[in-house]
């Protein structure tokens, strides 16, 4: 039995598209072209999640108020079904309305560094939520009833966020990013009348709806190629969009395979990584190069006078040789020990210190590739210190 060849759309999906990132271009500014194609496509591929194995998260994120942020998410809100508009919103009461009788929502959480800003606390359990959702399997399970049956809730559904500042690593990793900006003077927008533009979003909800159901045997199943170096959680985010794309033909591959590159590759700038990934690549790339061996006090000095890092000012203290030890105690070595300081000697005696060869697995492992791009060359010992017997041997 042959498998029957879907039916092609009969509506111009890249048309579409077009006029979907035209009606963006009226309202917002966005700092990128590739930005006004990524969230065209997010529009568009909130009405087929169920044909995804996970949904990217939207992330609109500014350092100041007053970037458009807010707005992108009303425009957003005209075009993709079911809005449910979020501001300060608990988990219980999200994943309550994505397994609610309505139907699933699209969530649009504004204000959201009020949920995870420096002021705000942790907010576990919306992160869990957040997180679990971006995957079609993601459930969030409570207690419910006087019996307290452990139910499962379903969490998968589109969110889109905006906010001040940044957000948790594991939310980062599962968003397309786009970092709005103020307004330029010469940047001029349409004002925005919901009275007045609010149904011309909608006819394109509307007919966004109607090219998914005639688009949805294409995009089931889809698996889109993935441009060159786009590779694990970057590919999942963006493995729905650039099937949509396809789907819709016309330049839209090439414009999403291009907004692909230049996203990740942006987010991948911005991203520090966690606080002990970024302790590894400062000591690969500004404490240790080219030499074997260093002791703590002199690693900490070179920490701690780095420029635009953290480390002289951690909850108002600089880093000490104690949280050293506790942070890189986390990594261990090519033979699986823990990285530890050990002994060295140099010319002013025995001191502790960390050897390049115990962090070159980690560094191999989780720092970003180099920025120079040089080939490797032998370390060397630095110059103040001698070997040891210790060293020789390790």
């Amino acid at each position: 039995m042959t498998k029957s060849t879907p039916t092609p759309p009969t509506i111009d999906g890249a048309a579409l598209l077009n006029e979907v990132e035209a009606f963006h271009r009226r309202f917002n500014i966005f700092p990128t072209e590739a930005a006004y194609v990524a969230v065209a496509l997010w529009d568009a591929h909130a009405h087929l999640l169920d044909c995804f194995d996970s949904t990217p998260r939207l992330a609109f994120l500014s350092p100041e108020p007053g970037s458009g942020k807010s707005r992108a998410l009303e425009i957003v809100e005209t075009l993709v079904p079911r809005p449910m508009v979020a501001v300060n919103a608990s988990a219980p009461a999200l994943f309550r309305a994505v397994s609610g009788p309505d139907g699933r929502p699209t969530i649009l959480f504004d204000e959201i560094d009020t949920v995870f800003g420096p002021k705000a606390g942790d907010n576990e359990e919306l992160r869990g939520f957040l997180n679990a959702g971006h995957r079609r399997t993601g459930v969030t399970y409570r207690c419910v009833g006087d019996s307290q049956t452990v139910t499962p809730f379903p969490s998968y559904t589109a969110v889109a966020v905006a906010g001040l500042g940044s957000l948790p690593d594991t939310i980062l990793t599962r968003s397309v990013i786009i970092r709005m900006r103020r307004r330029a003077r010469n940047e001029t927008i349409e004002p925005f009348r919901a009275r007045l533009h609010e149904k011309e979003g909608m006819a394109l909800r509307d007919r966004l709806a109607a090219w998914a159901e005639q688009a949805r045997g294409w995009v089931m199943g889809a698996w889109p190629e993935m441009p060159e170096g786009v590779t694990d959680r970057p590919a999942d985010v963006w493995e729905p969009l650039l099937a949509i794309a396809d789907a819709a033909g016309g330049d839209w591959p090439k414009r999403a395979r291009e907004a692909c590159v230049a996203l990740v590759k942006a987010s991948q700038a911005n991203d520090k990584g966690s606080l002990g990934v970024r302790l590894l690549t400062d000591l690969r790339d500004h404490v240790m190069v080219g030499i074997d061996r260093l002791p703590t006090v002199a690693i900490l000095d070179r920490l701690n006078a780095l420029d635009d890092a953290p480390w002289a000012d951690l909850n108002g203290k600089p880093l000490d040789n104690r949280r050293l030890s506790r942070m890189l105690g986390e990594y261990v070595t090519a033979d699986g020990d823990p990285v530890a300081s050990r002994n060295m000697r140099t010319s002013g005696g025995i001191l502790k210190g960390y050897f390049s060869v115990d962090l070159h697995d980690a560094w191999t492992r989780y720092c970003p590739p180099p920025q120079t791009g040089a080939p490797e060359s032998p370390l060397l010992p630095l110059q103040p210190l001698q070997p040891s017997s210790e060293a020789t041997s390790a």
